[in-house]
Parts: structure tokens; C-alpha cells; sequence
């Protein structure tokens, strides 16, 4: 189940009586509703200002904020982001705190929540992290502070969001508390954590050797990356701009270790049992922007040469978490006059809770982020001892211990002690329940053990204190790649992947990140390239520092006059440096090269339009792949071939997925089915596929092997069923599901009707709250097309069920936005986001981008002064005080 879905069904705190009579309430009330919602026009005085400050807003209430200084641009943004969406910054600070618990009360999920956080120590790296800004920005993070605090300064909470009010039906509301600059940068940790990389599969590939018994096979679920087929994001290798000389993180070795040596390192009870333990603690995280293979991006920009304004086009669309409010905040940052004072003019999507703009575009220059997805974190077991004490290269040496104390709204504080080693925090202690007993027996040739248990720490680049609260400021000034390269050496974490364009006419892609180099270690047990856990006993497995900025992969106007970045491999097979060995498997990014290409060669100009139609192409890459192998199986059934003649149609419109889809839907059940069937009585508890892009490519390389052992259904005794037995039931088990849901004539089944976007509330989401609260905070869902690993990456996971145990294909993750920059005419530009710009229920911005963003439309995005005050609907003023 997703973090996030978990802790909203378990946030369901507030008992339904008590909910039903305040919202019944709230009805009649619309005044209370009403109440938070904030004056967008008019004049208002902020008392930190230095001098006036106009903000215009277009139908849609997006703000462009105009002032004299740097300073009073933070502090109206500061104070527009509290306008809007100060309940959802308040949310954020207590997870990133670990100090949800005092806001929701006593809770199961909040608590576990505030375990990892704490345990992790998200909240003291950003008290870390402020130190290391520049003057500079650390002026710009307290501007935005002071603009914050004179918006709620003067307002109680149910003045500042309509939650609070319904919360305090439970809890005991305490004040709110004033914004701190460091409140902003904890959020960064959040971030870093949903875009961390390959944390599931280490974690998944030891957990199924456990129950699999074999490294091949738990291998086999993990495919490498098809460099055959899709090429990576720089097909041709190149370090840096353009040095080929050898670099840090070269590739370790994986093959120099045997499958025995990694089974008895690995697969003995208390490394399993461990490993689950750190599992179960780190799933308790509430997801914040998303998590799993399907959170990913598209991007990608296109030189003049090959567009119709003859300069370059810049789109992005982020795939993240799917929740109302959606995920970004649209604003503009305009100086009224560029001095040494005043030095940004930048618009695009921000964070409630950040100042600055994290993807956009300035007068100059545009930029957007896919995530990098390189390994940043590696598990490591660790032989600890009742006494404090833990193994490290022979000798027993002192565990770093310190206590935590979580408050509870309404119940007795919980007090915990935090252990790390050398490696990171022990993460395995957060969850008692799942504690590995001292007694249980341990490999063979394991460290002595003594009263000692396996536990496990992880290691995580965002747990090192860095800079990369500057790089947004850094972008947000950048006009050129060498400012782009200098802005990635600040952004340490998450790692992503820029793509760039400038009104020059460059286009360019940057590698950012703080990327671990991994010692090659000889004779090794297990693999040191961070694929398995490691040994955390033995420091030859030790990180080696950094990756050097400067040989991070980039690459400025290459030769086919475009880049794509949409989550694939960055380089060739063996590039480097070494980035991770766990890549998407890349069939978006794919499908959007042969596009581009395909315009290219026919001497298409692309324009605007044409890059949000690339943004949008629904052609699944499921079918080509399975379909042929479905069809060939004999069905003698004719009530299935019914269906079944669905996907030959379906293959003949060359496999779309728009929401009228038959095929669509059919082939998705199948989809469902085919994986339940092949996998379910293999994988360990806990475990099931997800249907993503892995699975996608596992899949294809099984229906090669017809008798693959994979196909063999363990549960049913002195049978053995091969491949085409289990594609036959999956057709007819769909078959047999759709009837029930959607009739008995596939003709009229129609893929929207089961593939819908239903954002939630973070807190109070989830469908066991009363009837008029959903109302009240979650979107009437969706229909939209799409589906997981098509361009139009409207996800879901099919390991999902709804409440009465059928097949769910709710979207989970998505495009966050869609945004394409034309660097011919800025104004030309267009943007959308997944719900809209407020996060007040009472809002008719609440939701009122939801339509257009399902159905591909999206809006104009002014940014020239003169294009701006033309769209204003309402103008506000904030006036310095005396």
C-alpha cells in the first residue's frame, strides 16, 4: 500500500458522529467555510516590507508578484503561500519534524511516522544545513519567513484553514506557531527522500532471496536496462562537457560475487528478519510527492532548428504523488527594475513552504527536473550488542545514541533512543514489533555473535549537510549552461535531471547530485555496487566520497538537436561514472524519441501545441509487448474470444488508451490478472507487482521461455502449468471481472469508467469518512487516459484492490503539472496544474484546473509585464507599514 494511503486511512481520527454534525453545520455555515479563504485584492499593510509591493492574479488566482528588492519579493511570497496554502505548509513542517503526532492527535500511523523522521533526523540536517548558506541566502530564507509570519501573525488557526476546524473537533489546537527559515529547508528532506532511488529494490532483492532461495532468480525480477532498445538520456558517452578521460565511480564489480556467498551472507533469519524490520519502519513515511517505480517525469527540449518559432521548446511534467491541493503552487517573481538589489524575474511552480521557483523559466533561461533516480542509499547490517555497542572492522566499538521525545495532542509523550553507526541511523529499532530477537541464529561465517542481533542503518547522501537550499535561487538567476552547472553543484538532494534552454538558442541536459563513489572490494560476498546490502561490520565497503561536479554527465546542443529526459539510463551501458544499476526501464522516454524523431524526418516543425501533444500520446507500450503471445493462445471458450477479438482490435489502433478505450480495458484486467497468476506464489510476503516498468520488462523475457518455472503455479499440486496456461486464465479471469463490473458486451466497456484521477486529502482523505467531508476536501474523481509507462503517465498499480477485493486502477501518480516554454515568446508559453492554486475547499480554485488537466488543455502563461496586467483579474497591494 502506498505511505501516503496508509497514514490517510489511518488519520481517520475524528469520530464520524462528531464529523457529520460539523459539516452538517458547516453547510448551513457557509460563513465558516468561508472563513480562511483570503482577500486577493484591494490593499493590505505587511509590516516587513521595505516598500510596496503589487500582486496581480489571472481567473485563475495565479499571483505575479512585483517589488523593489529581493527581500520583498520572499516576503510576498512568503505571504501569498500563507494566503493560500498555509494549512498544507503547516502539514509539511510537522512530518518533516517528526511532530506529527501534535498536530493529528493519537495515531497509530502519525506516530510510526515521527519514529522514522526522528530516527532519520531530517529536522537537526536542516538545522545543520542553515549554517552552511551564503549570507545571501539565508536573508532570502528569512524574507520569506517574514512574509509568512504577517499573514498568520494576526489570524487564529480556523482563520488560516478550514482543517483546523475540523481537526479541533478531536485535538486540542495548539497556537499556531510563527515560520522559521528552517521550516523551508526541512522540506527539502522530504524531497530527497520520495526521489531517493533504489532503496526498493536493495530492499526487495534480499527479501525475496529469502523466500526464493536462489540470487538468479530474485535477479530475474530485477532486469538490467534495455540499452538495445532504449537509448539513454546521452547515447553517446561524453563526461562532463565533452571529457572522455577516466572519472570517479567507476562501475564495482557485481559479478564478483557467487550466488552461495551472497545467500550465506544475506539469507540467513536474522539478516531476513532485519531487513523486513527496516522495511516495515521506512514504509511508515507518509509520501509527500510520491514513491515507486511510477514516480517519475518526462522532459524534454528541442532545438531551434527543428521548431516552428526557430528557437528552442522546453516541456516538462512531473509524475508524482496525485493529492488536493496538487503538489505545486504557480507564481511569478518579478523585479520592477533589475538592480543589485533586485535580481530575479522568474515565474513557474513552487512549493508552499519553499521561496523561489523550482521549475520555470526567467527572462533568459528555462529549465525542467525528471528525476535522476541514481543510488543514494545503501543498507548496511550491522552486528550490534546489548551493551551499546557495535562491530566495526573486528573491534566493538560505541554506538552514537540519543534520545527523542515526541509530543502527542492528547496523550502521555513517547520517548525513543535514536542508535547510528558509521554507516547512518539504525532504522530496524523504529518499529518494536518488528524487532529482531537477540536468540535467533545467524549465518555462517557471520562475525562472532555473542548477545548480539542483526540490525540495519542506512546511508543516505541527504543525511549529509549541503547547500542545495542555494540552488533554487542559483537556477532561478542562471542564463546559461555554465550557470546551470554551477547552480547542480549546489543541488546535492534529490538528484535530478535538468534539461535547459536559453533565448540564445542552446539547449543542454545536467547531471546534479551528491553521488556516492562505491570501492570495488575484492573477493566480495555480496555485490559493493549498492545493489544488496552490505556488510556494514567491514568498512571496505565504505562510501569513497563524492563524484566530482565537474564529471558529472552533461551536454550542450547535441548534434540530433534534442534531449529527452524522462527517467531512462543517462549513458551507455558501462558509462560513466557510476550512477546506479537500477534505471527505469525506459519505454516512455523511448516512445518520446521516436515522436520527435518521426516530426524530424517528416520536416514537422514543432511548436507549442505539438510538445503538449507529445506530453499527451496514450499509446501504451503493454500491448506491442504482450498482446502477440495472448492472442496466439487457443481459447475455446466463445463467451472470452468475445473479449479476447477486443485486443486484436486494439492492436489494429495501434494500442491506445484514451478513456473510451475497450481494448484498453480489457487488456489491463488481462494485465492484472497475468501478474497475480505468475507471481503471487513466489514473491515473500509483503511483496506483490506493481505492473510498472520493470514488471513490464521481466514479463517480456519470460513469455520467451515457455516452461520457465516462473509460469508454475506452486499452489496447484501435481500440476505444472507453463506459460500459455496462465495467459488462458488470465484472459478468462478478466473476462469473468469485467462482466461483473462493467456488462456482459466488451463493446461498451470503456477504460474511463475505471481509470479515474480521485485526489485526496492528505489528512482527511480516505473513503471511510463521512460522506460530506469527502465532499468537502476530495475532487469529484476523473475520468482521464493514460496509464502506467505511457507518456501520459496516469499510473496505477495493479497489486491494488478496491473495498470489495476487485481490481483498482484509480490513479495514484501522475503528470503534477505540464508545462512547455517557447523561448522565441515567453507569453506564448503554456501550464496547467492537477487541481489548482488554492488549497481552501471553499475555493473555486481548489479545483479549478482539474477538468482541463485530465482532459490535455492547459493555459496561457503571461510572464511580460504587459501580458500580465492584461490578464489580471484582481490586483492587490501590500503596503509597507510606518
Amino acid at each position: 500500500m502506498h505511505g501516503s494511503s496508509a497514514l490517510r486511512k489511518a488519520l481517520i481520527i475524528i469520530p464520524a458522529l462528531v464529523v457529520a454534525l460539523v459539516v452538517a453545520g458547516l453547510a448551513v455555515g457557509v460563513a465558516v467555510v468561508r472563513r480562511p479563504l483570503p482577500d486577493h485584492g484591494g490593499t493590505q499593510t505587511v509590516e516587513a516590507l521595505g516598500a510596496a509591493v503589487e500582486i496581480y492574479r489571472d481567473e485563475r488566482g495565479v499571483p505575479q508578484i512585483y517589488a523593489d528588492t529581493d527581500e520583498d519579493l520572499m516576503r510576498a511570497q512568503g505571504y501569498v503561500h500563507a494566503q493560500d496554502r498555509f494549512f498544507e505548509m503547516d502539514y509539511r513542517r510537522h512530518v518533516t519534524a517528526g511532530r506529527l503526532s501534535e498536530l493529528v492527535g493519537e495515531n497509530e500511523a502519525a506516530l510510526n511516522a515521527d519514529l522514522v523522521v526522528r530516527t532519520l533526523g531530517w529536522r537537526r540536517v536542516a538545522e545543520q544545513e542553515w549554517e552552511l548558506l551564503s549570507d545571501e541566502a539565508r536573508s532570502l530564507y528569512e524574507a520569506y519567513a517574514e512574509g509568512v509570519n504577517s499573514y498568520i501573525g494576526s489570524r487564529e488557526a480556523s482563520e488560516l484553514g478550514l482543517e483546523y476546524t475540523v481537526l479541533g473537533t478531536t485535538t486540542e489546537l495548539r497556537p499556531v506557531e510563527p515560520w522559521e527559515p528552517v521550516d523551508s529547508l526541512a522540506w527539502l528532506k522530504a524531497m530527497a527522500w520520495d526521489l531517493r532511488g533504489n532503496y526498493a529494490a536493495e530492499l526487495g532483492r534480499a527479501s525475496a532471496l529469502r523466500t526464493l532461495g536462489e540470487v538468479g532468480r530474485a535477479e530475474e525480477l530485477y532486469p538490467s536496462y534495455p540499452y538495445d532498445e532504449h537509448a539513454p538520456i546521452l547515447p553517446e558517452q561524453e563526461n562532463g562537457q565533452g571529457d572522455s578521460s577516466p572519472v570517479a565511480g567507476e562501475p564495482p564489480d557485481p559479478a564478483a560475487a557467487e550466488e552461495a556467498e551472497i545467500v550465506e551472507a544475506l539469507g540467513g533469519a536474522p539478516a531476513a528478519d532485519a531487513l523486513a524490520a527496516a522495511e516495515a519502519a521506512l514504509s511508515a513515511v507518509p509520501t509527500m510527492m510520491g514513491e515507486g517505480e511510477a514516480v517519475g517525469s518526462n522532459s524534454f527540449v528541442v532545438a531551434g532548428e527543428h521548431t516552428a518559432s526557430g528557437s528552442p521548446l522546453l516541456a516538462n511534467d512531473p509524475h508524482l504523488a496525485l493529492e488536493a491541493p496538487g503538489l505545486w503552487y504557480q507564481v511569478g517573481l518579478h523585479c520592477t527594475e533589475r538592480t543589485e538589489d533586485c535580481t530575479f524575474d522568474v515565474a513557474g511552480f513552487s512549493f508552499s513552504g519553499m521561496p523561489g521557483i523550482v521549475i520555470g523559466h526567467n527572462d533568459q533561461l528555462s529549465w525542467g527536473f525528471t528525476n535522476l533516480g541514481a543510488d543514494v542509499t545503501d543498507f548496511a547490517l550491522e552486528r550490534t550488542y546489548d551493551d551499546g555497542t557495535y562491530l566495526r572492522d573486528g573491534a566493538r566499538v560505541p554506538l552514537d545514541i540519543r534520545q527523542e521525545t515526541i509530543e502527542v495532542d492528547g496523550a502521555d509523550p513517547v520517548s525513543i533512543q535514536v542508535r547510528s553507526t558509521e554507516n547512518g541511523p539504525i532504522v530496524s529499532d523504529v518499529l518494536p514489533q518488528t524487532s529482531v530477537a537477540a536468540s535467533v541464529p545467524v549465518p555462517d561465517g557471520s562475525p562472532p555473535a555473542g548477545f548480539s542481533s542483526y540490525s540495519v542503518s542506512l546511508q543516505w547522501t541527504a543525511l549529509t549537510p549541503g547547500r542545495t537550499g542555494e540552488a533554487v535561487f542559483a537556477l532561478n538567476r542562471a542564463e546559461n549552461a555554465d550557470d546551470v552547472a554551477t547552480a547542480a553543484e549546489l543541488f546535492e538532494a534529490p538528484s535530478q535531471n535538468i534539461v535547459f534552454a536559453t533565448v540564445d538558442g542552446d539547449i543542454g541536459y545536467q547531471a546534479p547530485g551528491r553521488i556516492p563513489v562505491r570501492n570495488s572490494v575484492p573477493d566480495s560476498p555480496v555485490p559493493s555496487d549498492g545493489s544488496w546490502p552490505r556488510p556494514g561490520w567491514d568498512s571496505s565497503y565504505d562510501w569513497q566520497g563524492w563524484v566530482p561536479a565537474e564529471q558529472m554527465p552533461a551536454r550542450l546542443n547535441p548534434a540530433e538537436g534534442f534531449i529527452v529526459a524522462a527517467n531512462q539510463a543517462v549513458t551507455p551501458s558501462g558509462g560513466r561514472p557510476f550512477l546506479t544499476s537500477d534505471w527505469n526501464a525506459g519505454y516512455r522516454s523511448q516512445r518520446i524519441r521516436e515522436l520527435i524523431e518521426y516530426d524530424i524526418e517528416q520536416g514537422e516543425e514543432i511548436d507549442v501545441d505539438r510538445a503538449n501533444e507529445i506530453m499527451l500520446d496514450n499509446r501504451s507500450p503493454f500491448g506491442p509487448a504482450i498482446i502477440p503471445a495472448l492472442v496466439s493462445v487457443p481459447v475455446e471458450n466463445g463467451f472470452v474470444n468475445e473479449a479476447v477479438d477486443l485486443l486484436r482490435v486494439w492492436s489494429a489502433e495501434g494500442f491506445p488508451t484514451h478513456t473510451s478505450s475497450a481494448g484498453a480495458v480489457y487488456f489491463n484486467a488481462v494485465w492484472t490478472n497475468l501478474l497475480e497468476l505468475t507471481f503471487a506464489d513466489d514473491l515473500p510476503t509483503g511483496q506483490s507487482a506493481d505492473g510498472g516498468a520493470r514488471w513490464l520488462l521481466v514479463v517480456e523475457r519470460l513469455l520467451e521461455d515457455q516452461q520457465n518455472p516462473w509460469w508454475d503455479d506452486r499452489t496447484t499440486v501435481n500440476v505444472v502449468e507453463g506459460r500459455d496456461e496462465i495467459l488462458r486464465q488470465a484472459l478468462v479471469t478478466a473476462r469473468q471481472e469485467l462482466t461483473n463490473t462493467m456488462g456482459k458486451d466488451p463493446a461498451s466497456w470503456e477504460w474511463g469508467k475505471l481509470h479515474q484521477y480521485a485526489p485526496t486529502h492528505p489528512v482527511l482523505g480516505g473513503d471511510t469518512l463521512p460522506a460530506p467531508v469527502q465532499w468537502m476536501f476530495n475532487p469529484t474523481p476523473v475520468e482521464v487516459p493514460g496509464g502506467t509507462s505511457v507518456v501520459n503517465a496516469t499510473s496505477f498499480s495493479t497489486s491494488a484492490v478496491d473495498e470489495l477485493g476487485r481490481p483498482d486502477f484509480t490513479v495514484t501518480t501522475g503528470p503534477s503539472m505540464r508545462m512547455v516554454v517557447d523561448m522565441a515568446d515567453l507569453d506564448a508559453s503554456t501550464w496547467v496544474t492537477s487541481t489548482g492554486t488554492s488549497g481552501h475547499p471553499g475555493s473555486t480554485h481548489y479545483t479549478d484546473q482539474i477538468d482541463a488537466w485530465a482532459t490535455g488543455e492547459t493555459f496561457p502563461w503571461p510572464f511580460s509585464r504587459e501580458a500580465v496586467e492584461e490578464s489580471a483579474a484582481v490586483e492587490l497591494t501590500l503596503e509597507a507599514g510606518e
